[in-house]
């Protein structure tokens, strides 16, 4: 079932700011000021405006009385506009193929077969919203079964992230007012003399009436959020994206012609990216179907490729996943994401290949929703800063690791405590018992001493560690570590720490 996400940028104008002059300190409080004529008004406030009472509306002099340590800037609408552009087109290569522009301040989205790639729908919100938490962007998201459902509870509930159950569009719109319906403001304004507030109170109103004064887009408006009529997103395009697409006179359905006219976007795709020196990372198939409804697919690769019959071959294996319906009337194919590729030339057939790729075979774990992944070094003495997760088809890296103590075969994933008799400061322990269960130490090397980072955090300005490579009765070993020096409780709290396991 398809399932819509709406992501509202309040502060995108004053994020925006921020993002353009870092030098801002955090704490200053930001309001954007339009005009017209001689009036002006705020248009935008930051949250530490928000806090000491300015509110959009308010005449810019009374924001500025109010608080005398405001920074007003001028409204620039065209560079917000554009800026919403930017996000949109990353949000596109990043989580939907269908992705658009939501009004002056947001983003929607189509998340059908999307969601399962994320783990699910609490994790794919989760996610969205630190992503953007992480581009210096404050963003409040909404997943429903609508748009218009997903576009209202995003801006009235104040929650980072809302989640409206299937079925339950009803039950959570109906008292939310009416301005959330996107209507215009003149309908609003108009609707609220006549004495309404909340959408359940337009909705359970004769229809009739409300069409002959206001004309159908009320109907209409209403019947999108209750899902009674279709509202397909019309995915963010821009003149860099290089898209084919086949318009049909009759509909088509049958697996058999979607793969053969797949197959024939994907050469002509390929021939455009070519004359234009590119490969293809990331393509999406859009399905426009008779009913006007969307259906989208997407594949991805590992490295920039001009392969016909290997885009083919990625998009053929989904392909059963499109339910046509009533028919597919267009077909269109999008290079989401393309990367300069120059062809090299391949040694004779008669050599052997001393390097075998396996790109391919990343390429169909990736399309399966599963992360693929390399381990690489880095320069660090703590064991958890020590590996870094890279592209699998990512350029090697010069980067060892500095250490020349033993290293277990399998780090865990945070170290585990566990109970240990030693004695200190400096002697390994003597008994654990871990995870349940008792052993008896037979043998033992160490300390290793590790300090930790303080110029990463000032808690580790003090912070000291003491390994161990240990093995029990039943040969199992272990890397274990005291927390501290044995000595000083500055350094740590001397408690034992199971970390890694050895081969």
């Amino acid at each position: 079932m398809t399932r819509v996400v709406s992501i509202y940028l309040p502060d995108l104008p004053t994020d925006r700011i921020r993002r353009a002059d870092p030098s801002i300190p955090p704490e200053q409080a930001i309001a954007v000021i339009a005009r017209s004529g001689s009036k002006r008004w705020v248009s935008a406030a930051d949250a530490a405006a928000r806090k000491a009472g300015v509110h959009v509306g308010m005449p810019a002099a009374k924001a500025q009385a109010l608080f005398r340590g405001l920074m007003l800037i001028d409204a620039d609408p065209s560079t917000d506009a554009a800026a919403l552009e930017r996000i949109t087109l990353w949000a596109l290569t990043l989580y939907s193929p269908i992705v658009a522009v939501d009004g002056i301040d947001g983003i929607v989205m189509d998340t059908e077969g999307a969601d399962h790639l994320q783990g699910g729908e609490l994790p794919m919100v989760t996610k969205i919203a630190n992503q953007f938490l992480a581009k210096k962007l404050t963003p409040l998201v909404a997943i429903a079964d609508t748009w218009g459902a997903a576009h209202a509870c995003a801006r009235a509930i104040s929650r980072a992230t809302v989640i409206v159950p299937s079925g339950e569009t009803v039950r959570t719109v109906e008292k939310l007012p009416i301005s959330l319906l996107r209507l215009p403001g003149k309908v609003v304004s108009d609707l609220r003399t006549l004495g309404f507030r909340t959408i359940r109170e337009l909705a359970n109103t004769p229809r009739a009436p409300l069409t002959l004064r206001f004309g159908p887009e009320i109907g209409r408006r209403l019947d999108q959020m209750f899902s009674r009529v279709p509202e397909p997103i019309d995915p963010i395009r821009t003149a860099e994206l290089i898209e084919v697409s086949r318009a049909f006179a009759e509909p088509i359905g049958a697996a058999e012609t979607i793969n053969k006219y797949v197959g024939r976007l994907v050469a002509q795709l390929i021939e455009e990216l070519q004359r234009r020196g590119l490969g293809v990372r990331r393509a999406d198939l859009i399905v426009e179907k008779v009913d006007g409804t969307r259906q989208a697919i997407r594949a991805g690769t590992v490295k920039p490729v001009r392969d016909v019959a290997w885009l083919t071959k990625l998009f053929r294996d989904r392909t059963e996943k499109i339910e046509p319906g009533f028919g597919i009337e267009k077909l269109t194919l999008v290079a989401v994401m393309a990367e300069p590729l120059e062809e090299r030339q391949k040694s004779s057939s008669l050599v052997d290949e001393e390097v075998k790729d396996v790109t391919p075979l990343i390429d169909i774990y990736g399309n399966r929703g599963q992360r693929v992944y390399r381990v690489a070094p880095v320069a660090s003495d703590v064991p958890e800063r020590s590996v870094q997760r890279i592209s699998p088809a990512a350029d090697p890296i010069e980067v060892t690791w500095v250490s020349h103590w033993r290293r277990p075969v399998r780090l865990l994933a945070r170290p585990e405590l566990i109970e240990a008799i030693a004695l200190l400061p400096d002697r390994p322990p003597v008994s654990i018992t871990w995870r349940g269960k008792r052993r008896k130490v037979k043998r033992a090397d160490g300390p290793e001493r590790i300090f930790g980072e303080w110029w990463q955090r000032d808690a580790e300005m003090e912070a000291v560690r003491d390994y161990f490579v240990i093995e029990d009765e039943a040969g199992e070993r272990l890397w274990v570590f005291r927390s501290g020096d044995g000595l000083d409780p500055e350094t740590g709290s001397h408690r034992w720490f199971c970390h890694g396991i050895f081969a």
